[in-house]
């Protein structure tokens, strides 16, 4: 059991790739409220933005890399210090034909190669790139599967490392911590390992404190590691993980209110979040002092 965090870095995820436009007006879509969101959520007190990138048109998640250089450039251009987080998990989505006849895959199906789902990150050089670490059922019911095999997490995770960008690993399940232990012992990952502990989210490991504890001690010596639970418990989470001696995330990706039946910005929840930490004793960290604890390189 780690000790609790006496400082801890908030990590905004702004947007996420789920069909949540339709039930929230604030959730960013195009590039320009997506890198706008960003700079609210940093003036709120994160110190890592977490970008996926909808196309503006649909609302719907995409991968152009099209759309995450306008908003990097965009980001980059405020003069907000932020770290940039870009996702790889777009490329992993594998949705098949029902329980009879489950091929073909049908539409939703979006399967791409480790370079292609490195695409943004080459061109762009964020300091931070997640990286998704199992396979899973992701959503209640239906057919989809968000794929990462053994050998494309491995191919990612030297992808990465040569571009010279810190992943965070994304573990849904503790099977995920068995995979990351691996890369970090064949070189692929280099300490610290920064990791995001995903919490709450259906058939992967429940949001419950004892999970937590065994998601926590299934870490690699010296991970540095946030933890984050979905909807109604994404704020009570952000205790939890300094508690258990991590630091923190919240955002639209994850959560879409502020408290019951009142829709929040990416904002809002930052700042509810500073002042949860601020009330428990916990100094919120800035970007240079992130940057420094997990040695990024800052490109661009």
């Amino acid at each position: 059991m780690r000790a609790m965090s006496t400082s801890a870095f908030i990590t905004c995820a702004l947007t996420g790739s789920g069909d949540s436009t339709g039930s929230s007006d604030k959730v960013p879509v195009t590039p320009e409220q997506i890198a706008a969101a960003a700079v609210e959520a940093a003036r709120a007190g994160a110190a890592v933005v977490h970008v996926h990138v909808r196309d503006p048109l649909t609302g719907k998640g995409a991968r152009d890399v099209a759309y995450y250089r306008e908003v990097v450039e965009r980001l980059r251009g405020s003069g907000t210090d932020v770290v940039i987080n870009l996702t790889t998990g777009m490329g992993g989505d594998l949705v098949l034909g029902g329980a009879e006849r489950p091929l073909p895959y049908v539409a939703g199906t979006d399967m791409a190669g480790a370079t292609e789902r490195l695409a943004h990150v080459a061109e762009l050089r964020p300091e931070i790139c997640s990286l998704d670490c199992g396979t899973m059922n992701f959503v209640a019911g239906g057919d989809y599967i968000m794929v990462n095999t053994p050998a494309m997490v491995r191919a990612m995770a030297a992808g990465i490392k040569a571009l010279g960008v810190k992943p965070e690993v994304e573990a849904f399940d503790t099977g995920d911590l068995a995979l990351l232990n691996e890369l970090v012992a064949e070189g692929l990952i280099d300490g610290p390992a920064l990791v995001q502990l995903c919490m709450g989210i259906p058939y992967g490991a429940p949001n419950d404190p004892l999970t937590l504890a065994a998601m926590v001690d299934r870490l690699p010596d010296g991970a540095v590691f946030s933890a984050f639970s979905i909807g109604r418990y994404q704020l009570p989470y952000a205790a939890m993980a300094v508690l258990f001696g991590g630091n923190v995330r919240v955002g639209l990706e994850d959560n879409l209110y502020l408290s019951r039946g009142v829709l929040a910005t990416n904002g809002q929840l930052v700042e509810r979040a500073v002042t949860l930490l601020g009330a428990m004793n916990v100094r919120v960290l800035t970007a240079p002092e992130v940057r420094e604890r997990l040695g990024l390189t800052r490109h661009g």
